[in-house]
């Protein structure tokens, strides 16, 4: 099998040569700066460059070498942009290594060691303390109220957030001047390069929006409070997400394997709100998006949500949702063995493969090898099944860890 159809085998429930395997696809299945260099200097690798993509989140861009080496079958089509050193500059990250951040981003350092984004007309959207790995939002346009003219007053509302500010590729350049042309040349000559899957990630996020604009607890109180403006809130995304999706259809629709929405929709201890809430505010929504996207392009719709949704599952498939990630078996009633049993013929799990939270980070790497082929030999029977870590691989992970989870696929790969 090439390493688009061993991807699509596995979405589509059907066993493929190997199990599957995603690092860096998606900024929700990723590796942070830290982590990669460390990688690299455990492999002894000196060439190449440590490229931090996802600025928010710190996460560095898996070269093309490292992606051979660990097995990757599938990559976001963001980097078919900023390919040019010149695109890039030198920083130093918390611990001293050597990175590059793309040449937008300019954050600024005060005497204290922490960091401010700005957005270029001087908007303070993010922070980062002294010593950080990620930035956290700063700024929430609607925190005292929703605007009477939502649907006037949402762009600019947007563009004030720090995961819109401070896009990663492809979408910091959404803005130039024949974007959307060059999206797709720019995928098309990727899928001719490669055999590897193409995924596009396209946010389209709902109640995630809800809590950037006015931030979570207000926004949580309006899900009980205040439905009326929240409604009108979700139809004004959507005609947002709805236009979007349009143009990423019509330019790559025929060209990516898999669309990537996002709304973490669950914490540790279940659904962010009781199922009957998200069935009457928010599924239809989701509905909506999935269809437009299976009946307007080829891909497969792909939703990163993290925490327990092991109540809304059911409700998701339902939505039309392909895959769902990062299937975070860390969280009250997503032991992976129930989530495979129950919905293991109808939606794909594309991560659970390692846990990040007490395994990955703190076991042997033999404690990591046995942990990874335990979750294969639940997850991977029948397909449905792509390898990832739940979320992205953090800075204090070990390099020997990483490696050992990629040797523990290896093994059973034969």
């Amino acid at each position: 099998m090439t390493r688009r159809e061993r991807i699509l085998a596995a979405i589509n429930h059907r066993e493929p040569d190997r199990v599957p395997v995603d690092l860096g696809a998606t900024p929700s299945s990723g590796i942070s700066a830290i982590a990669y260099g460390n990688v690299k200097q455990h492999l002894g690798l000196s060439a190449g460059h440590t490229r931090i993509y996802d600025v928010v989140q710190q996460l560095a861009q898996p070269e093309e070498a490292m992606l051979d080496r660990l097995g990757v079958d599938v990559m976001d089509v963001g980097r078919a942009f900023n390919t040019a050193d010149a695109d890039w500059y030198d920083v130093k990250l918390a611990d001293g290594q050597k990175a590059q951040y793309p040449k937008w981003f300019h954050p600024e350092q005060h005497a204290d060691g922490s960091w401010i984004a700005r957005t270029p007309a001087g908007l303070d959207v993010a922070h980062m303390p002294a010593g950080g790995t990620f930035y956290d939002q700063s700024l929430f346009p609607w925190v005292d109220g929703y605007p009477a003219d939502m649907s006037a007053a949402l762009p600019k509302a947007m563009s004030k957030v720090l995961w819109a500010a401070l896009a990663h590729s492809p979408w910091d350049h959404a803005g130039e001047t024949g974007f959307w042309e060059d999206l797709r040349a720019r995928a098309i000559a990727l899928r001719e390069s490669s055999d590897r899957a193409l995924m596009i990630v396209c946010g389209c996020n709902l109640f995630e929006w809800g809590t950037f604009l006015r931030r979570m607890d207000n926004f949580l109180m309006d899900l009980f409070l205040d439905e009326a403006n929240v409604e009108r809130l979700l139809e004004v995304l959507m005609e947002s997400h709805l236009a979007t999706l349009e143009k990423v259809c019509a330019a790559v629709g025929d060209v990516c394997d898999i669309l990537r929405f996002g709304d973490d929709l669950g914490i540790d201890s279940g659904p962010f709100m009781p199922p009957e809430l998200y069935r009457r505010l928010f599924k239809p929504h989701h509905a909506r998006l999935c269809q437009y996207v299976h009946e307007q392009s080829q891909m497969k719709t792909f939703l990163h949500s993290c925490g327990s949704i092991y109540k809304i599952m059911p409700d998701l498939i339902e939505a039309g949702y392909d895959v769902i990630n990062p299937v975070q078996t860390n969280c009250i009633d997503m032991e992976p063995d129930r989530l495979k049993r129950e919905f293991g013929n109808d939606i794909t799990f594309w991560g659970g493969g390692c846990d990040t939270r007490t395994v990955l980070n703190r076991a042997t790497p033999q404690g990591v090898k046995e942990h990874v082929k335990e979750r294969l030999d639940i997850l991977a029977p029948g397909g449905g099944f792509v390898f990832n870590t739940v979320h992205n691989i953090l800075p204090e992970v070990p390099p020997a860890n990483v490696m050992a989870m990629f040797e523990a696929l290896d093994e059973l790969a034969g």
